[in-house]
């Protein structure tokens, strides 16, 4: 039995920054840095995979400098020494321009992508087991760092034939459908586990490994709204969706939809001239009863951004707004996969999804 541990995104951390990774890394984590390369007199940003705080165990160093017509120098640093520099002469990253930078890590190396765009594979130089903090330092500002476990396991529907070595382990269904009090979700704060598996038995005696769904992540300045995208795979327990944006000034509603084909399984709706947050499901063209109880004051503001996070776990999601969770939503449409589509529309602007 394998665990995936999930934690919810940092929100425009200030740099220099540095912020732990619940669970140290694991091959398939996928941890995504966005943000802005500064105007300044700076030249240089790094990303540091590390051991602590003190910066002197590094097992990856992302280094671009805009120096000499631009280069990105990668590195590891053990007990306060630097290893042999390994430069990339392509410079990926422009000045004044966003950019999302994703490190996956794989057995044998971290596997770099920016703007979508694959880039270069850094070989293992120590075990990555003792990775256990992000930092971020030089001229760049950060809107965003996440993580996905692109490991992570979809529940197979029971008609489909396959059956997991051992069931999967979910939290105790709560009593009743009363919110939870509301609670910060921080890297600092005790890590949240889904117990997945990852061996799935296609015959007595024979494994075979589970397929791999990675995270699709848009980040651009302007979408299109209203905006559709796909969720790999469905909906799972342990899978989590990310949406940020800016809501308009003076706008009425908006709303986050996950969708199973012409149906709603969940329905998020802020509405200003309500003054309040209203879930519910659609089945067959015909909508449920309304959810409107909050547990605090209405978490989203006219003109001001903003972040929600959806995890999804065995009878219900889990759904925090700028870090702080607002409340559960028990599932009424149950045939999670078929779940697969995630479209926002409304009075709202978009600045980065992750599905």
């Amino acid at each position: 039995m394998a665990s995936c541990s999930i934690q919810p995104p940092f929100k425009n951390p200030i740099v220099p920054f540095s912020g732990v990774i619940q669970g140290g890394l694991q091959d398939g984590l996928q941890i995504t840095v966005n943000g802005i390369v500064l105007q300044s007199s700076e030249t240089r940003f790094a990303v540091n995979l590390q051991s602590g705080f003190s910066g002197h165990d590094i097992a990856f160093h992302f280094n671009p400098r805009f120096e000499e017509g631009g280069y990105v120098v990668c590195n590891t640093k053990q007990k306060g020494c630097w290893g042999q520099e390994e430069r990339k002469l392509q410079m990926p990253f422009q000045k004044g321009n966003p950019f999302e930078l994703c490190v996956l890590v794989q057995s044998s190396n971290f596997q770099v992508t920016v703007n979508g765009n694959f880039y270069t594979q850094y070989t293992h130089r120590v075990p990555f087991h003792f990775v256990d903090t992000i930092s971020v330092s030089g001229a760049v500002g950060l809107t965003h760092i996440s993580f996905q476990n692109t490991r992570a396991v979809p529940i197979q529907p029971a008609f489909s034939g396959m059956q997991f070595s051992q069931p999967a382990r979910f939290p105790s269904k709560p009593k009743g459908r009363k919110p939870k009090p509301p609670s910060y979700w921080q890297a600092t704060s005790s890590p949240m586990i889904q117990s997945c598996v990852f061996p799935m038995q296609s015959a007595p005696g024979q494994m075979v490994p589970n397929p791999v769904i990675p995270p699709v992540a848009f980040s651009s300045p302007t979408y299109p709204m209203p905006f559709f995208t796909s969720i790999p795979g469905g909906l799972y327990p342990s899978k989590s969706i990310t949406v940020s944006g800016t809501v308009l000034p003076g706008a009425q509603r908006f709303h986050i939809n996950l969708r199973s084909g012409s149906d709603i399984a969940f329905h998020l709706n802020p509405r200003f001239d309500e003054n309040t947050v209203v879930r519910n499901t659609k089945i067959n063209n015909i909508w449920g009863a309304e959810e409107r109880s909050l547990p605090r004051k209405m978490p989203f503001v006219q003109g001001q951004s903003f972040l929600v996070w959806i995890l999804c776990e065995g009878p219900y999601l889990k759904v925090a707004v700028d870090g702080y969770h607002l409340f559960d939503y028990y599932h009424r449409l149950t045939n999670l996969p078929s779940i697969n589509n995630l479209e926002v529309a409304g009075d709202v602007q978009l600045t980065h999804v992750q599905t």
